[in-house]
């Protein structure tokens, strides 16, 4: 990729830059801006080819940003970028600002791209609330999640469109939890909002490392994922594990991964249900 000021810097004249262009050397692809000796552009090339066409005044922002920091798996046709100044161009959505500060900005992969917290900031501004959520929890996933860094992002930006939305979907990664895995976030997240106290997290029971227990109903809760759970061997395992605490006095259920991402609260009324059963049984043993 390579712009026409570039070109003139190098020392090519416009009639050099004209006769490149005629003999399909040089493929227009916004104005001002050619691929050299091709016309098929990579998702990267098109991101390139966006900026260019604003010279030194933009960066990748918002949904083609956060496909950078890969936070989404596709790149759009249409690319977003940030821009302080005038213009327009066919096939790139622009974002206008009056500057751009140098703390909301930085490069990855060579290309000029607003930071992760600005990235994640106007995801919240413009893309559905569960866009927004995947985007964090794969930021988290990546290692990439700065709260502290989103925070004074957010203090310099005030009370703008997606600051609420953004502050709400962190929300879940404010809980103090020891393994900050979102599973067992929305778990938590799922019994407080049903009234139920607490259990500890990550803890060792016995032999076993339990997700969830409630020690004065001998009660554990396992949250399972496909990926960590999917084979033969993992299968038969987990149903020993389950046979072998319960021969220790120890009840215990396995909720997936999946069912917390889509029905939370029903997950969380049905927990509470059983450790209600749960200490009913245990007053009658007791007496």
């Amino acid at each position: 990729m390579v712009s026409y000021r570039q070109l003139r810097e190098l020392g090519f004249s416009k009639g050099h830059v004209y006769r490149a262009h005629e003999a399909d050397r040089l493929r227009r692809i916004h104005r001002g801006v050619y691929a050299v000796g091709h016309a098929g552009l990579s998702a990267h090339g098109r991101c390139r080819a966006a900026l260019l066409a604003f010279n030194d005044n933009a960066v990748l922002s918002h949904r083609s940003a956060g496909w950078l920091w890969r936070l989404f798996p596709v790149c759009r046709e249409e690319v977003d970028v940030t821009f302080a100044g005038k213009g327009r161009r066919k096939g790139i959505r622009i974002h206008r600002v009056l500057a751009i500060s140098d703390r909301d900005t930085a490069t990855l992969e060579r290309i000029p791209v607003t930071s992760l917290s600005r990235t994640l900031f106007d995801i919240a501004a413009t893309e559905p609330k569960r866009e927004l959520e995947r985007a964090v929890d794969r930021a988290r996933r990546r290692n990439l999640l700065d709260l502290d860094a989103i925070d004074q992002m957010l203090g310099r930006r005030g009370r703008v469109p997606g600051a609420a939305q953004l502050k709400q979907a962190l929300a879940l990664y404010r809980k103090p939890v020891f393994d900050r895995a979102r599973s067992e976030l929305l778990f938590i997240d799922a019994i407080e909002k049903e009234g139920e106290h607490l259990p500890v997290l990550n803890c060792w029971v016995g032999k076993w490392e339990v997700d969830a227990y409630w020690e004065a109903e001998r009660f554990a809760v396992e949250v399972d994922g496909w990926e960590t759970h999917g084979s033969r061997e993992a299968f038969e395992n987990d149903r020993l594990r389950q046979e072998e605490m319960k021969l220790a006095g120890i009840d215990s259920i396995r909720i997936s991964a999946r069912r917390l991402e889509t029905e939370p609260e029903r997950v969380a009324k049905r927990i509470r249900t059983f450790l209600t059963r749960r200490r009913a049984e245990l007053r009658r043993t007791a007496s």
